[in-house]
């Protein structure tokens, strides 16, 4: 499993021009599921993420997490985080989880963000997403479970 995590002053995934999803401040997730991905792999990451301090304190430093600052969640469905581009020009995305898999697996790993009651919006799995959103810092951190757990 893969997540990119983007601290956001804001963010909004639009659908056919309607917003279905949209944040004030917090991350701007983009997630991305592998055929070994579990529950295990969920349950470890979403820790991490509700756990990760890259806020700034009064002092400055990347020391308070999401919960410190109530933030919120946008989480997006990201299949290309598995890309492979090794070989020629067109990627390959024989890493990335089936689709019908992948979209359960999503749909639990935002239910187990929730269980830290953080409010998550989401973009809709597998649609043509345009995400707009505000980067701050920019901090970014990328999430690999197999370099993690």
């Amino acid at each position: 499993m893969r997540v990119i995590v983007q601290r956001a002053k804001n963010a909004k995934c639009f659908v056919n021009d309607a917003i279905t999803g949209q944040i004030h401040m917090g991350y701007m997730l983009l997630i991305g599921f592998t055929h070994t991905d579990t529950l295990k792999e969920i349950k470890y990451l979403a820790k991490k993420i509700i756990g990760l301090r890259i806020f700034e304190d009064e002092e400055g430093k990347l020391n308070k997490s999401i919960l410190d600052v109530k933030g919120s969640i946008l989480a997006i469905s990201q299949f290309t985080l598995y890309a492979d581009a090794k070989k020629g020009n067109r990627p390959s995305f024989t890493e990335a989880m089936d689709y019908t898999t992948a979209n359960q697996l999503f749909l639990q790993f935002i239910e187990e963000l929730r269980n830290y009651n953080v409010e998550v919006a989401t973009g809709v799995f597998g649609a043509d997403m345009q995400i707009e959103f505000t980067n701050v810092g920019p901090t970014t951190i990328i999430l690999d479970s197999k370099d993690l757990i």
